[in-house]
């Protein structure tokens, strides 16, 4: 099963690395490799949580977004998307836009001699907007996350409180609408506080949109099936599975941007972090989520959703904190892997101590003699 589930993203890989030393020789070969391993372990909680929306998806719908959403991850994150955002805020066509991509100044420079900027220059001067956008779209999935009641809590001394608290109508909206502020006024120099309160606003209703009508077609298609029959087990199809896989893209596109800022300090070359990133990295990542949704894995080590969450609540956090001072990619990324290793030995701990429990009782009601 394993092999089933990551042989072809090892064949894409091999394929990929090949293609990146055919491009630039050893350097290329050694800096995709390195970019892979940077977008997995950016991404683990990005699978996590993929892997959460995608059980509620019908099979048709799973294997649209393990097609089609890779090729949108791989190409329309990692390679349009950057270019876009230099296009649109630089104002350069795109056809210049890449050109100035693969053809940077010399020595690493962010300059040109004549004074004009990199591709690299453009797209970090570009990354108060798009930190502000997608740390607001984590943070409302977080918030709302950490709200709601829930039979099973992870951090029961604070999610049980944060979930009483979470009665409260749109209580996700005044946090969140809160921390935006403080974003604007603290974080973001005045030159661009304008940009991150508009682009954090945009983020929070681009959620709001996608979730809310995924929501609406899924209870809508759910209550249809179940004047027919049960529906415990329906899965989302059509317009609500459509919701949800935007929903998914929207989500892997917060995490994406991420990655591709944290590159530029390996190589601004788009063509090896389209290999390393998108090939390598996106494509381990889609595997993992098809592994963690075929064998059950979040049923099983129930509080691997609430880590997942958490570190994407972190990432938020960091993603705003990002606006004013740089933050390594090995905190961002080790964050995440702390907190979601922490959720995976805790899920442990609670199977053996249930498992304990029921052979205690199955013990105890065994008739003596």
């Amino acid at each position: 099963m394993v092999l089933r589930i990551f042989g072809f993203s090892i064949v894409v890989t091999v394929v990929s690395l090949i293609a990146a030393f055919l491009y630039g020789g050893p350097t290329a070969f050694a800096l995709a490799a390195i970019l892979g391993v940077l977008e997995v372990s950016l991404s683990f909680d990005n699978a996590v949580i993929n892997a959460t929306v995608l059980e509620r998806m019908s099979e048709f719908w799973q294997k649209i977004f393990l097609t089609i959403g890779v090729v949108i991850a791989v190409f329309g994150m990692r390679l349009v998307f950057p270019l876009a955002i230099v296009w649109i805020t630089a104002g350069l066509d795109p056809v210049k836009a890449f050109d100035l991509a693969l053809n940077p100044p010399a020595d690493g420079a962010l300059e040109f001699p004549d004074g004009s900027p990199s591709y690299e220059k453009l797209l970090t001067d570009a990354h108060p907007s798009i930190a502000a956008f997608g740390g607001m779209f984590l943070l409302m999935l977080f918030l709302n996350f950490i709200f709601e009641e829930r039979e099973i809590t992870w951090l029961s001394w604070l999610e049980k409180p944060l979930a009483k608290a979470g009665k409260m109508d749109m209580l996700s909206v005044v946090v969140a609408g809160i921390g935006l502020l403080l974003t604007g006024e603290f974080l973001a120099s005045d030159a661009d506080r304008s940009i991150v309160l508009i682009s954090g606003l945009l983020g929070m209703i681009t959620y709001i949109a996608v979730d809310g009508l995924g929501s609406l077609f899924h209870t809508e298609e759910h209550d249809a099936e179940h004047a027919t029959g049960p529906s415990g087990l329906v899965k989302a199809t059509g317009k609500a599975a459509f919701f949800l896989f935007l929903y998914l893209e929207v989500l892997d596109a917060s995490f994406s941007f991420d990655g591709v800022i944290g590159a530029f300090a390996i190589t601004s070359d788009p063509i090896i972090i389209a290999l390393g990133l998108g090939l390598i990295g996106a494509m381990f990542v889609r595997s993992i989520t098809v592994y963690l949704v075929r064998k059950g894995t979040l049923s099983e080590y129930v509080y691997l959703e609430h880590g997942a969450h958490w570190a994407i609540g972190a990432l938020a956090v960091i993603l705003f904190v990002s606006i004013k001072v740089h933050i390594p990619e090995l905190v961002t990324g080790g964050i995440g892997v702390a907190l979601i290793g922490a959720a995976f030995v805790t899920s442990i701990i609670r199977n053996r101590r249930e498992d304990a429990e029921e052979v205690e009782g199955e013990r105890e009601a065994t008739p003596v003699g």
